[in-house]
């Protein structure tokens, strides 16, 4: 939830007298000169609204679509819904996309602005400046160009100080402009400093329970979360809350916002009914405010479920995840992977609460519309043959008591076909990237490089210790021994995996990936616990020994996973 953006001058009052095109094309080429305009720019200080005054600015809701807040007099109380208009005008959202400050001019302190007889305010140079670097800014910045982007976030700082004084709030907009793109370069230490000055001018100039104020605060728990700061994003949330219930009201969009953030910090502080609440109260308000199918409303709702699955409320997980995918399959059909991915995780669910038809059903589907989606080498099909061939297997096992040896057989075969094919295809994409990567220097690897090659590494050793289990489990059903040693290969592969494509590439530090090295190193014990001789029919025979001192060198040297 960032500070607005600036409105571009054509969407300002018919008041106003704007910039020209050649003067914003002469600013641009001097961001840091003292050029000065030919003619002043007028800035409209009021646009009626047909409702009372409030204390405010030139404000404008995303879309460009103008509008301003009014004076109060002292005796009122600002209406809430007058109020609602400056949320998303002055703090747009930061969820998906960074969002710039708008013009927060304040009639009753101009600093250094002049008034003229038509009601509107003449600008000096420097708030001309600021205007232009930021509506540039903000379009650099959306375009990913963070560094042309920053030098006229840094400008419109600098102008903005110049022109209105060293504590208006068009410095705090300034400031929060530049901490968002901070952020997003992952500068922390230079972002945390911009928060705080912007929170403090806006509680300096509208006091500490202002609704401006409440936004700020969120989004400095926004930044404080990120980086798992989770004791102080959780105070920037609960005073962020207060406010916005104050001046919002509790069915207010803004204040549900919160309230689900704060919720995200207490499932991950470890308060799961605390969060569990403040979640589904955001949203009810959601369903209640109309925005039932948005993409706010689904995304809260998968949150939901991982918190009922954390807490083994399976019943309640698959009740919301099949309202998502119910949902998903009205608006988008079968035909949208969105709408496969949520039956594949409904599915998962249903197979964690021991409904294995049902899930195995969903899966094949699953899998048919991905082949009409997808290349047959797609990733996602891999993930999608290995979910299934585990269902497959736990099937069996839960029908042990069978005696219809044949079709049991079966069905270890064609789990056995499914994880090979996963394991081909997730090979093969992993020296496909491993490939591409030689080519490149090290700092072009991109962070969807890292997330491709800890996709396919996970899947290649998540399928190469089931075909184990798999192995294990015919060679059971069959009486034949020899299989051990088909087992103990597929686990030898998948340490091999590991350590080829972990090490080279620093995947095998992700929590995910070594807590599959080191089931694949368990069960390998495990074999080698039950075979005669301590050790496989393999080139390289490694001990029982061996394994079990490799087991407790990577328990010592593995901390907690933090998602």
């Amino acid at each position: 939830m960032g500070l607005g953006l600036l409105t571009s001058p054509a969407l300002r009052s018919s008041s106003s007298r704007f910039v020209s095109a050649n003067a914003r094309c002469i600013l641009i080429r001097t961001i840091f000169s003292t050029h000065e305009l030919s003619k002043p720019v007028a800035l409209s200080s009021e646009v009626e609204l047909g409702v009372g005054k409030l204390a405010g600015a030139n404000l404008f809701i995303s879309g460009n679509r103008p509008m301003r807040l009014f004076k109060a007099e002292k005796s009122q109380r600002p209406n809430s819904s007058i109020l609602v208009a400056l949320l998303p005008a002055l703090f747009l959202g930061l969820n998906s996309t960074p969002a710039m400050a708008e013009d927060s001019s304040s009639e009753t302190d101009l600093g250094g602005l002049t008034k003229i007889e038509d009601g509107s305010v003449v600008s000096n140079i420097h708030t001309s400046k600021w205007r232009i670097f930021t509506d540039n800014g903000r379009d650099l910045f959306l375009q990913g160009k963070l560094e042309d982007a920053e030098r006229l976030f840094v400008g419109a700082l600098e102008e903005a100080k110049e022109g209105f004084g060293e504590r208006d709030p068009h410095v705090a907009s300034a400031c929060n402009n530049l901490a968002e793109l901070y952020r997003v370069k992952k500068a922390f230490d230079k972002a945390e400093p911009l928060y705080l000055e912007a929170i403090s001018i806006l509680e300096e100039s509208y006091g500490h329970d202002d609704i401006r104020v409440g936004a700020a605060l969120h989004n400095l728990g926004q930044f404080y979360l990120i980086q798992n700061e989770l004791d102080r994003a959780r105070a920037c949330y609960e005073r962020a809350l207060k406010i916005k219930k104050r001046v919002l009201g509790e069915n207010h969009a803004e204040y549900a916002e919160t309230m689900y953030h704060l919720g995200k910090v207490l499932d991950l502080q470890g308060k799961g009914e605390d969060a569990e609440a403040l979640i589904k109260d955001s949203i009810q308000i959601l369903e209640e405010g109309g925005q039932g199918g948005s993409f706010l409303y689904t995304r809260r709702l998968r949150n939901l479920v991982q918190i009922y699955i954390k807490s083994n409320k399976l019943t309640d997980a698959v009740n919301i995840q099949r309202k998502i995918l119910q949902a998903l399959e009205v608006s988008k059909g079968w035909e949208s992977l969105e709408t496969v991915i949520a039956a594949e995780s409904l599915a998962l669910i249903l197979q964690s609460k021991g409904s294995l038809m049902e899930a195995k059903e969903l899966l094949q589907r699953c899998l048919d519309s991905r082949r009409k989606l997808l290349p047959e080498s797609h990733i996602q099909i891999a993930a999608n043959m290995l979910h299934l061939a585990r269902v497959e297997l736990l099937q069996y096992k839960h029908n042990q008591t069978s005696k219809d040896i044949s079709k049991a057989t079966q069905v270890l075969e064609n789990a056995n076909h499914l994880l090979n094919n996963a394991i081909r295809v997730a090979r093969s994409d992993l020296d496909k990237l491993k490939k591409q990567g030689s080519n490149r220097k090290s700092y072009q690897v991109s962070r969807k490089d890292t997330h491709s090659q800890h996709t396919a590494l996970l899947i290649l050793m998540q399928a190469l210790n089931t075909l184990s289990q798999l192995q294990v489990t015919k060679s059971e059903l069959q009486e034949k021994t020899m299989l051990h040693s088909d087992a103990g290969k597929a686990l030898l592969d998948c340490i091999s995996a590991f350590r080829q494509f972990g090490s080279e590439t620093g995947l095998s530090d992700f929590g995910d990936i070594k807590g599959e090295y080191l089931s694949c190193l368990k069960h390998l014990s495990s074999l080698l616990t039950t075979s005669k001789t301590n050790s496989l029919n393999q080139s390289k025979k490694p001990t029982l020994e061996e394994v079990q001192n490799e087991i407790k060198r990577v328990e010592a040297n593995t901390k907690p996973y933090k998602r």
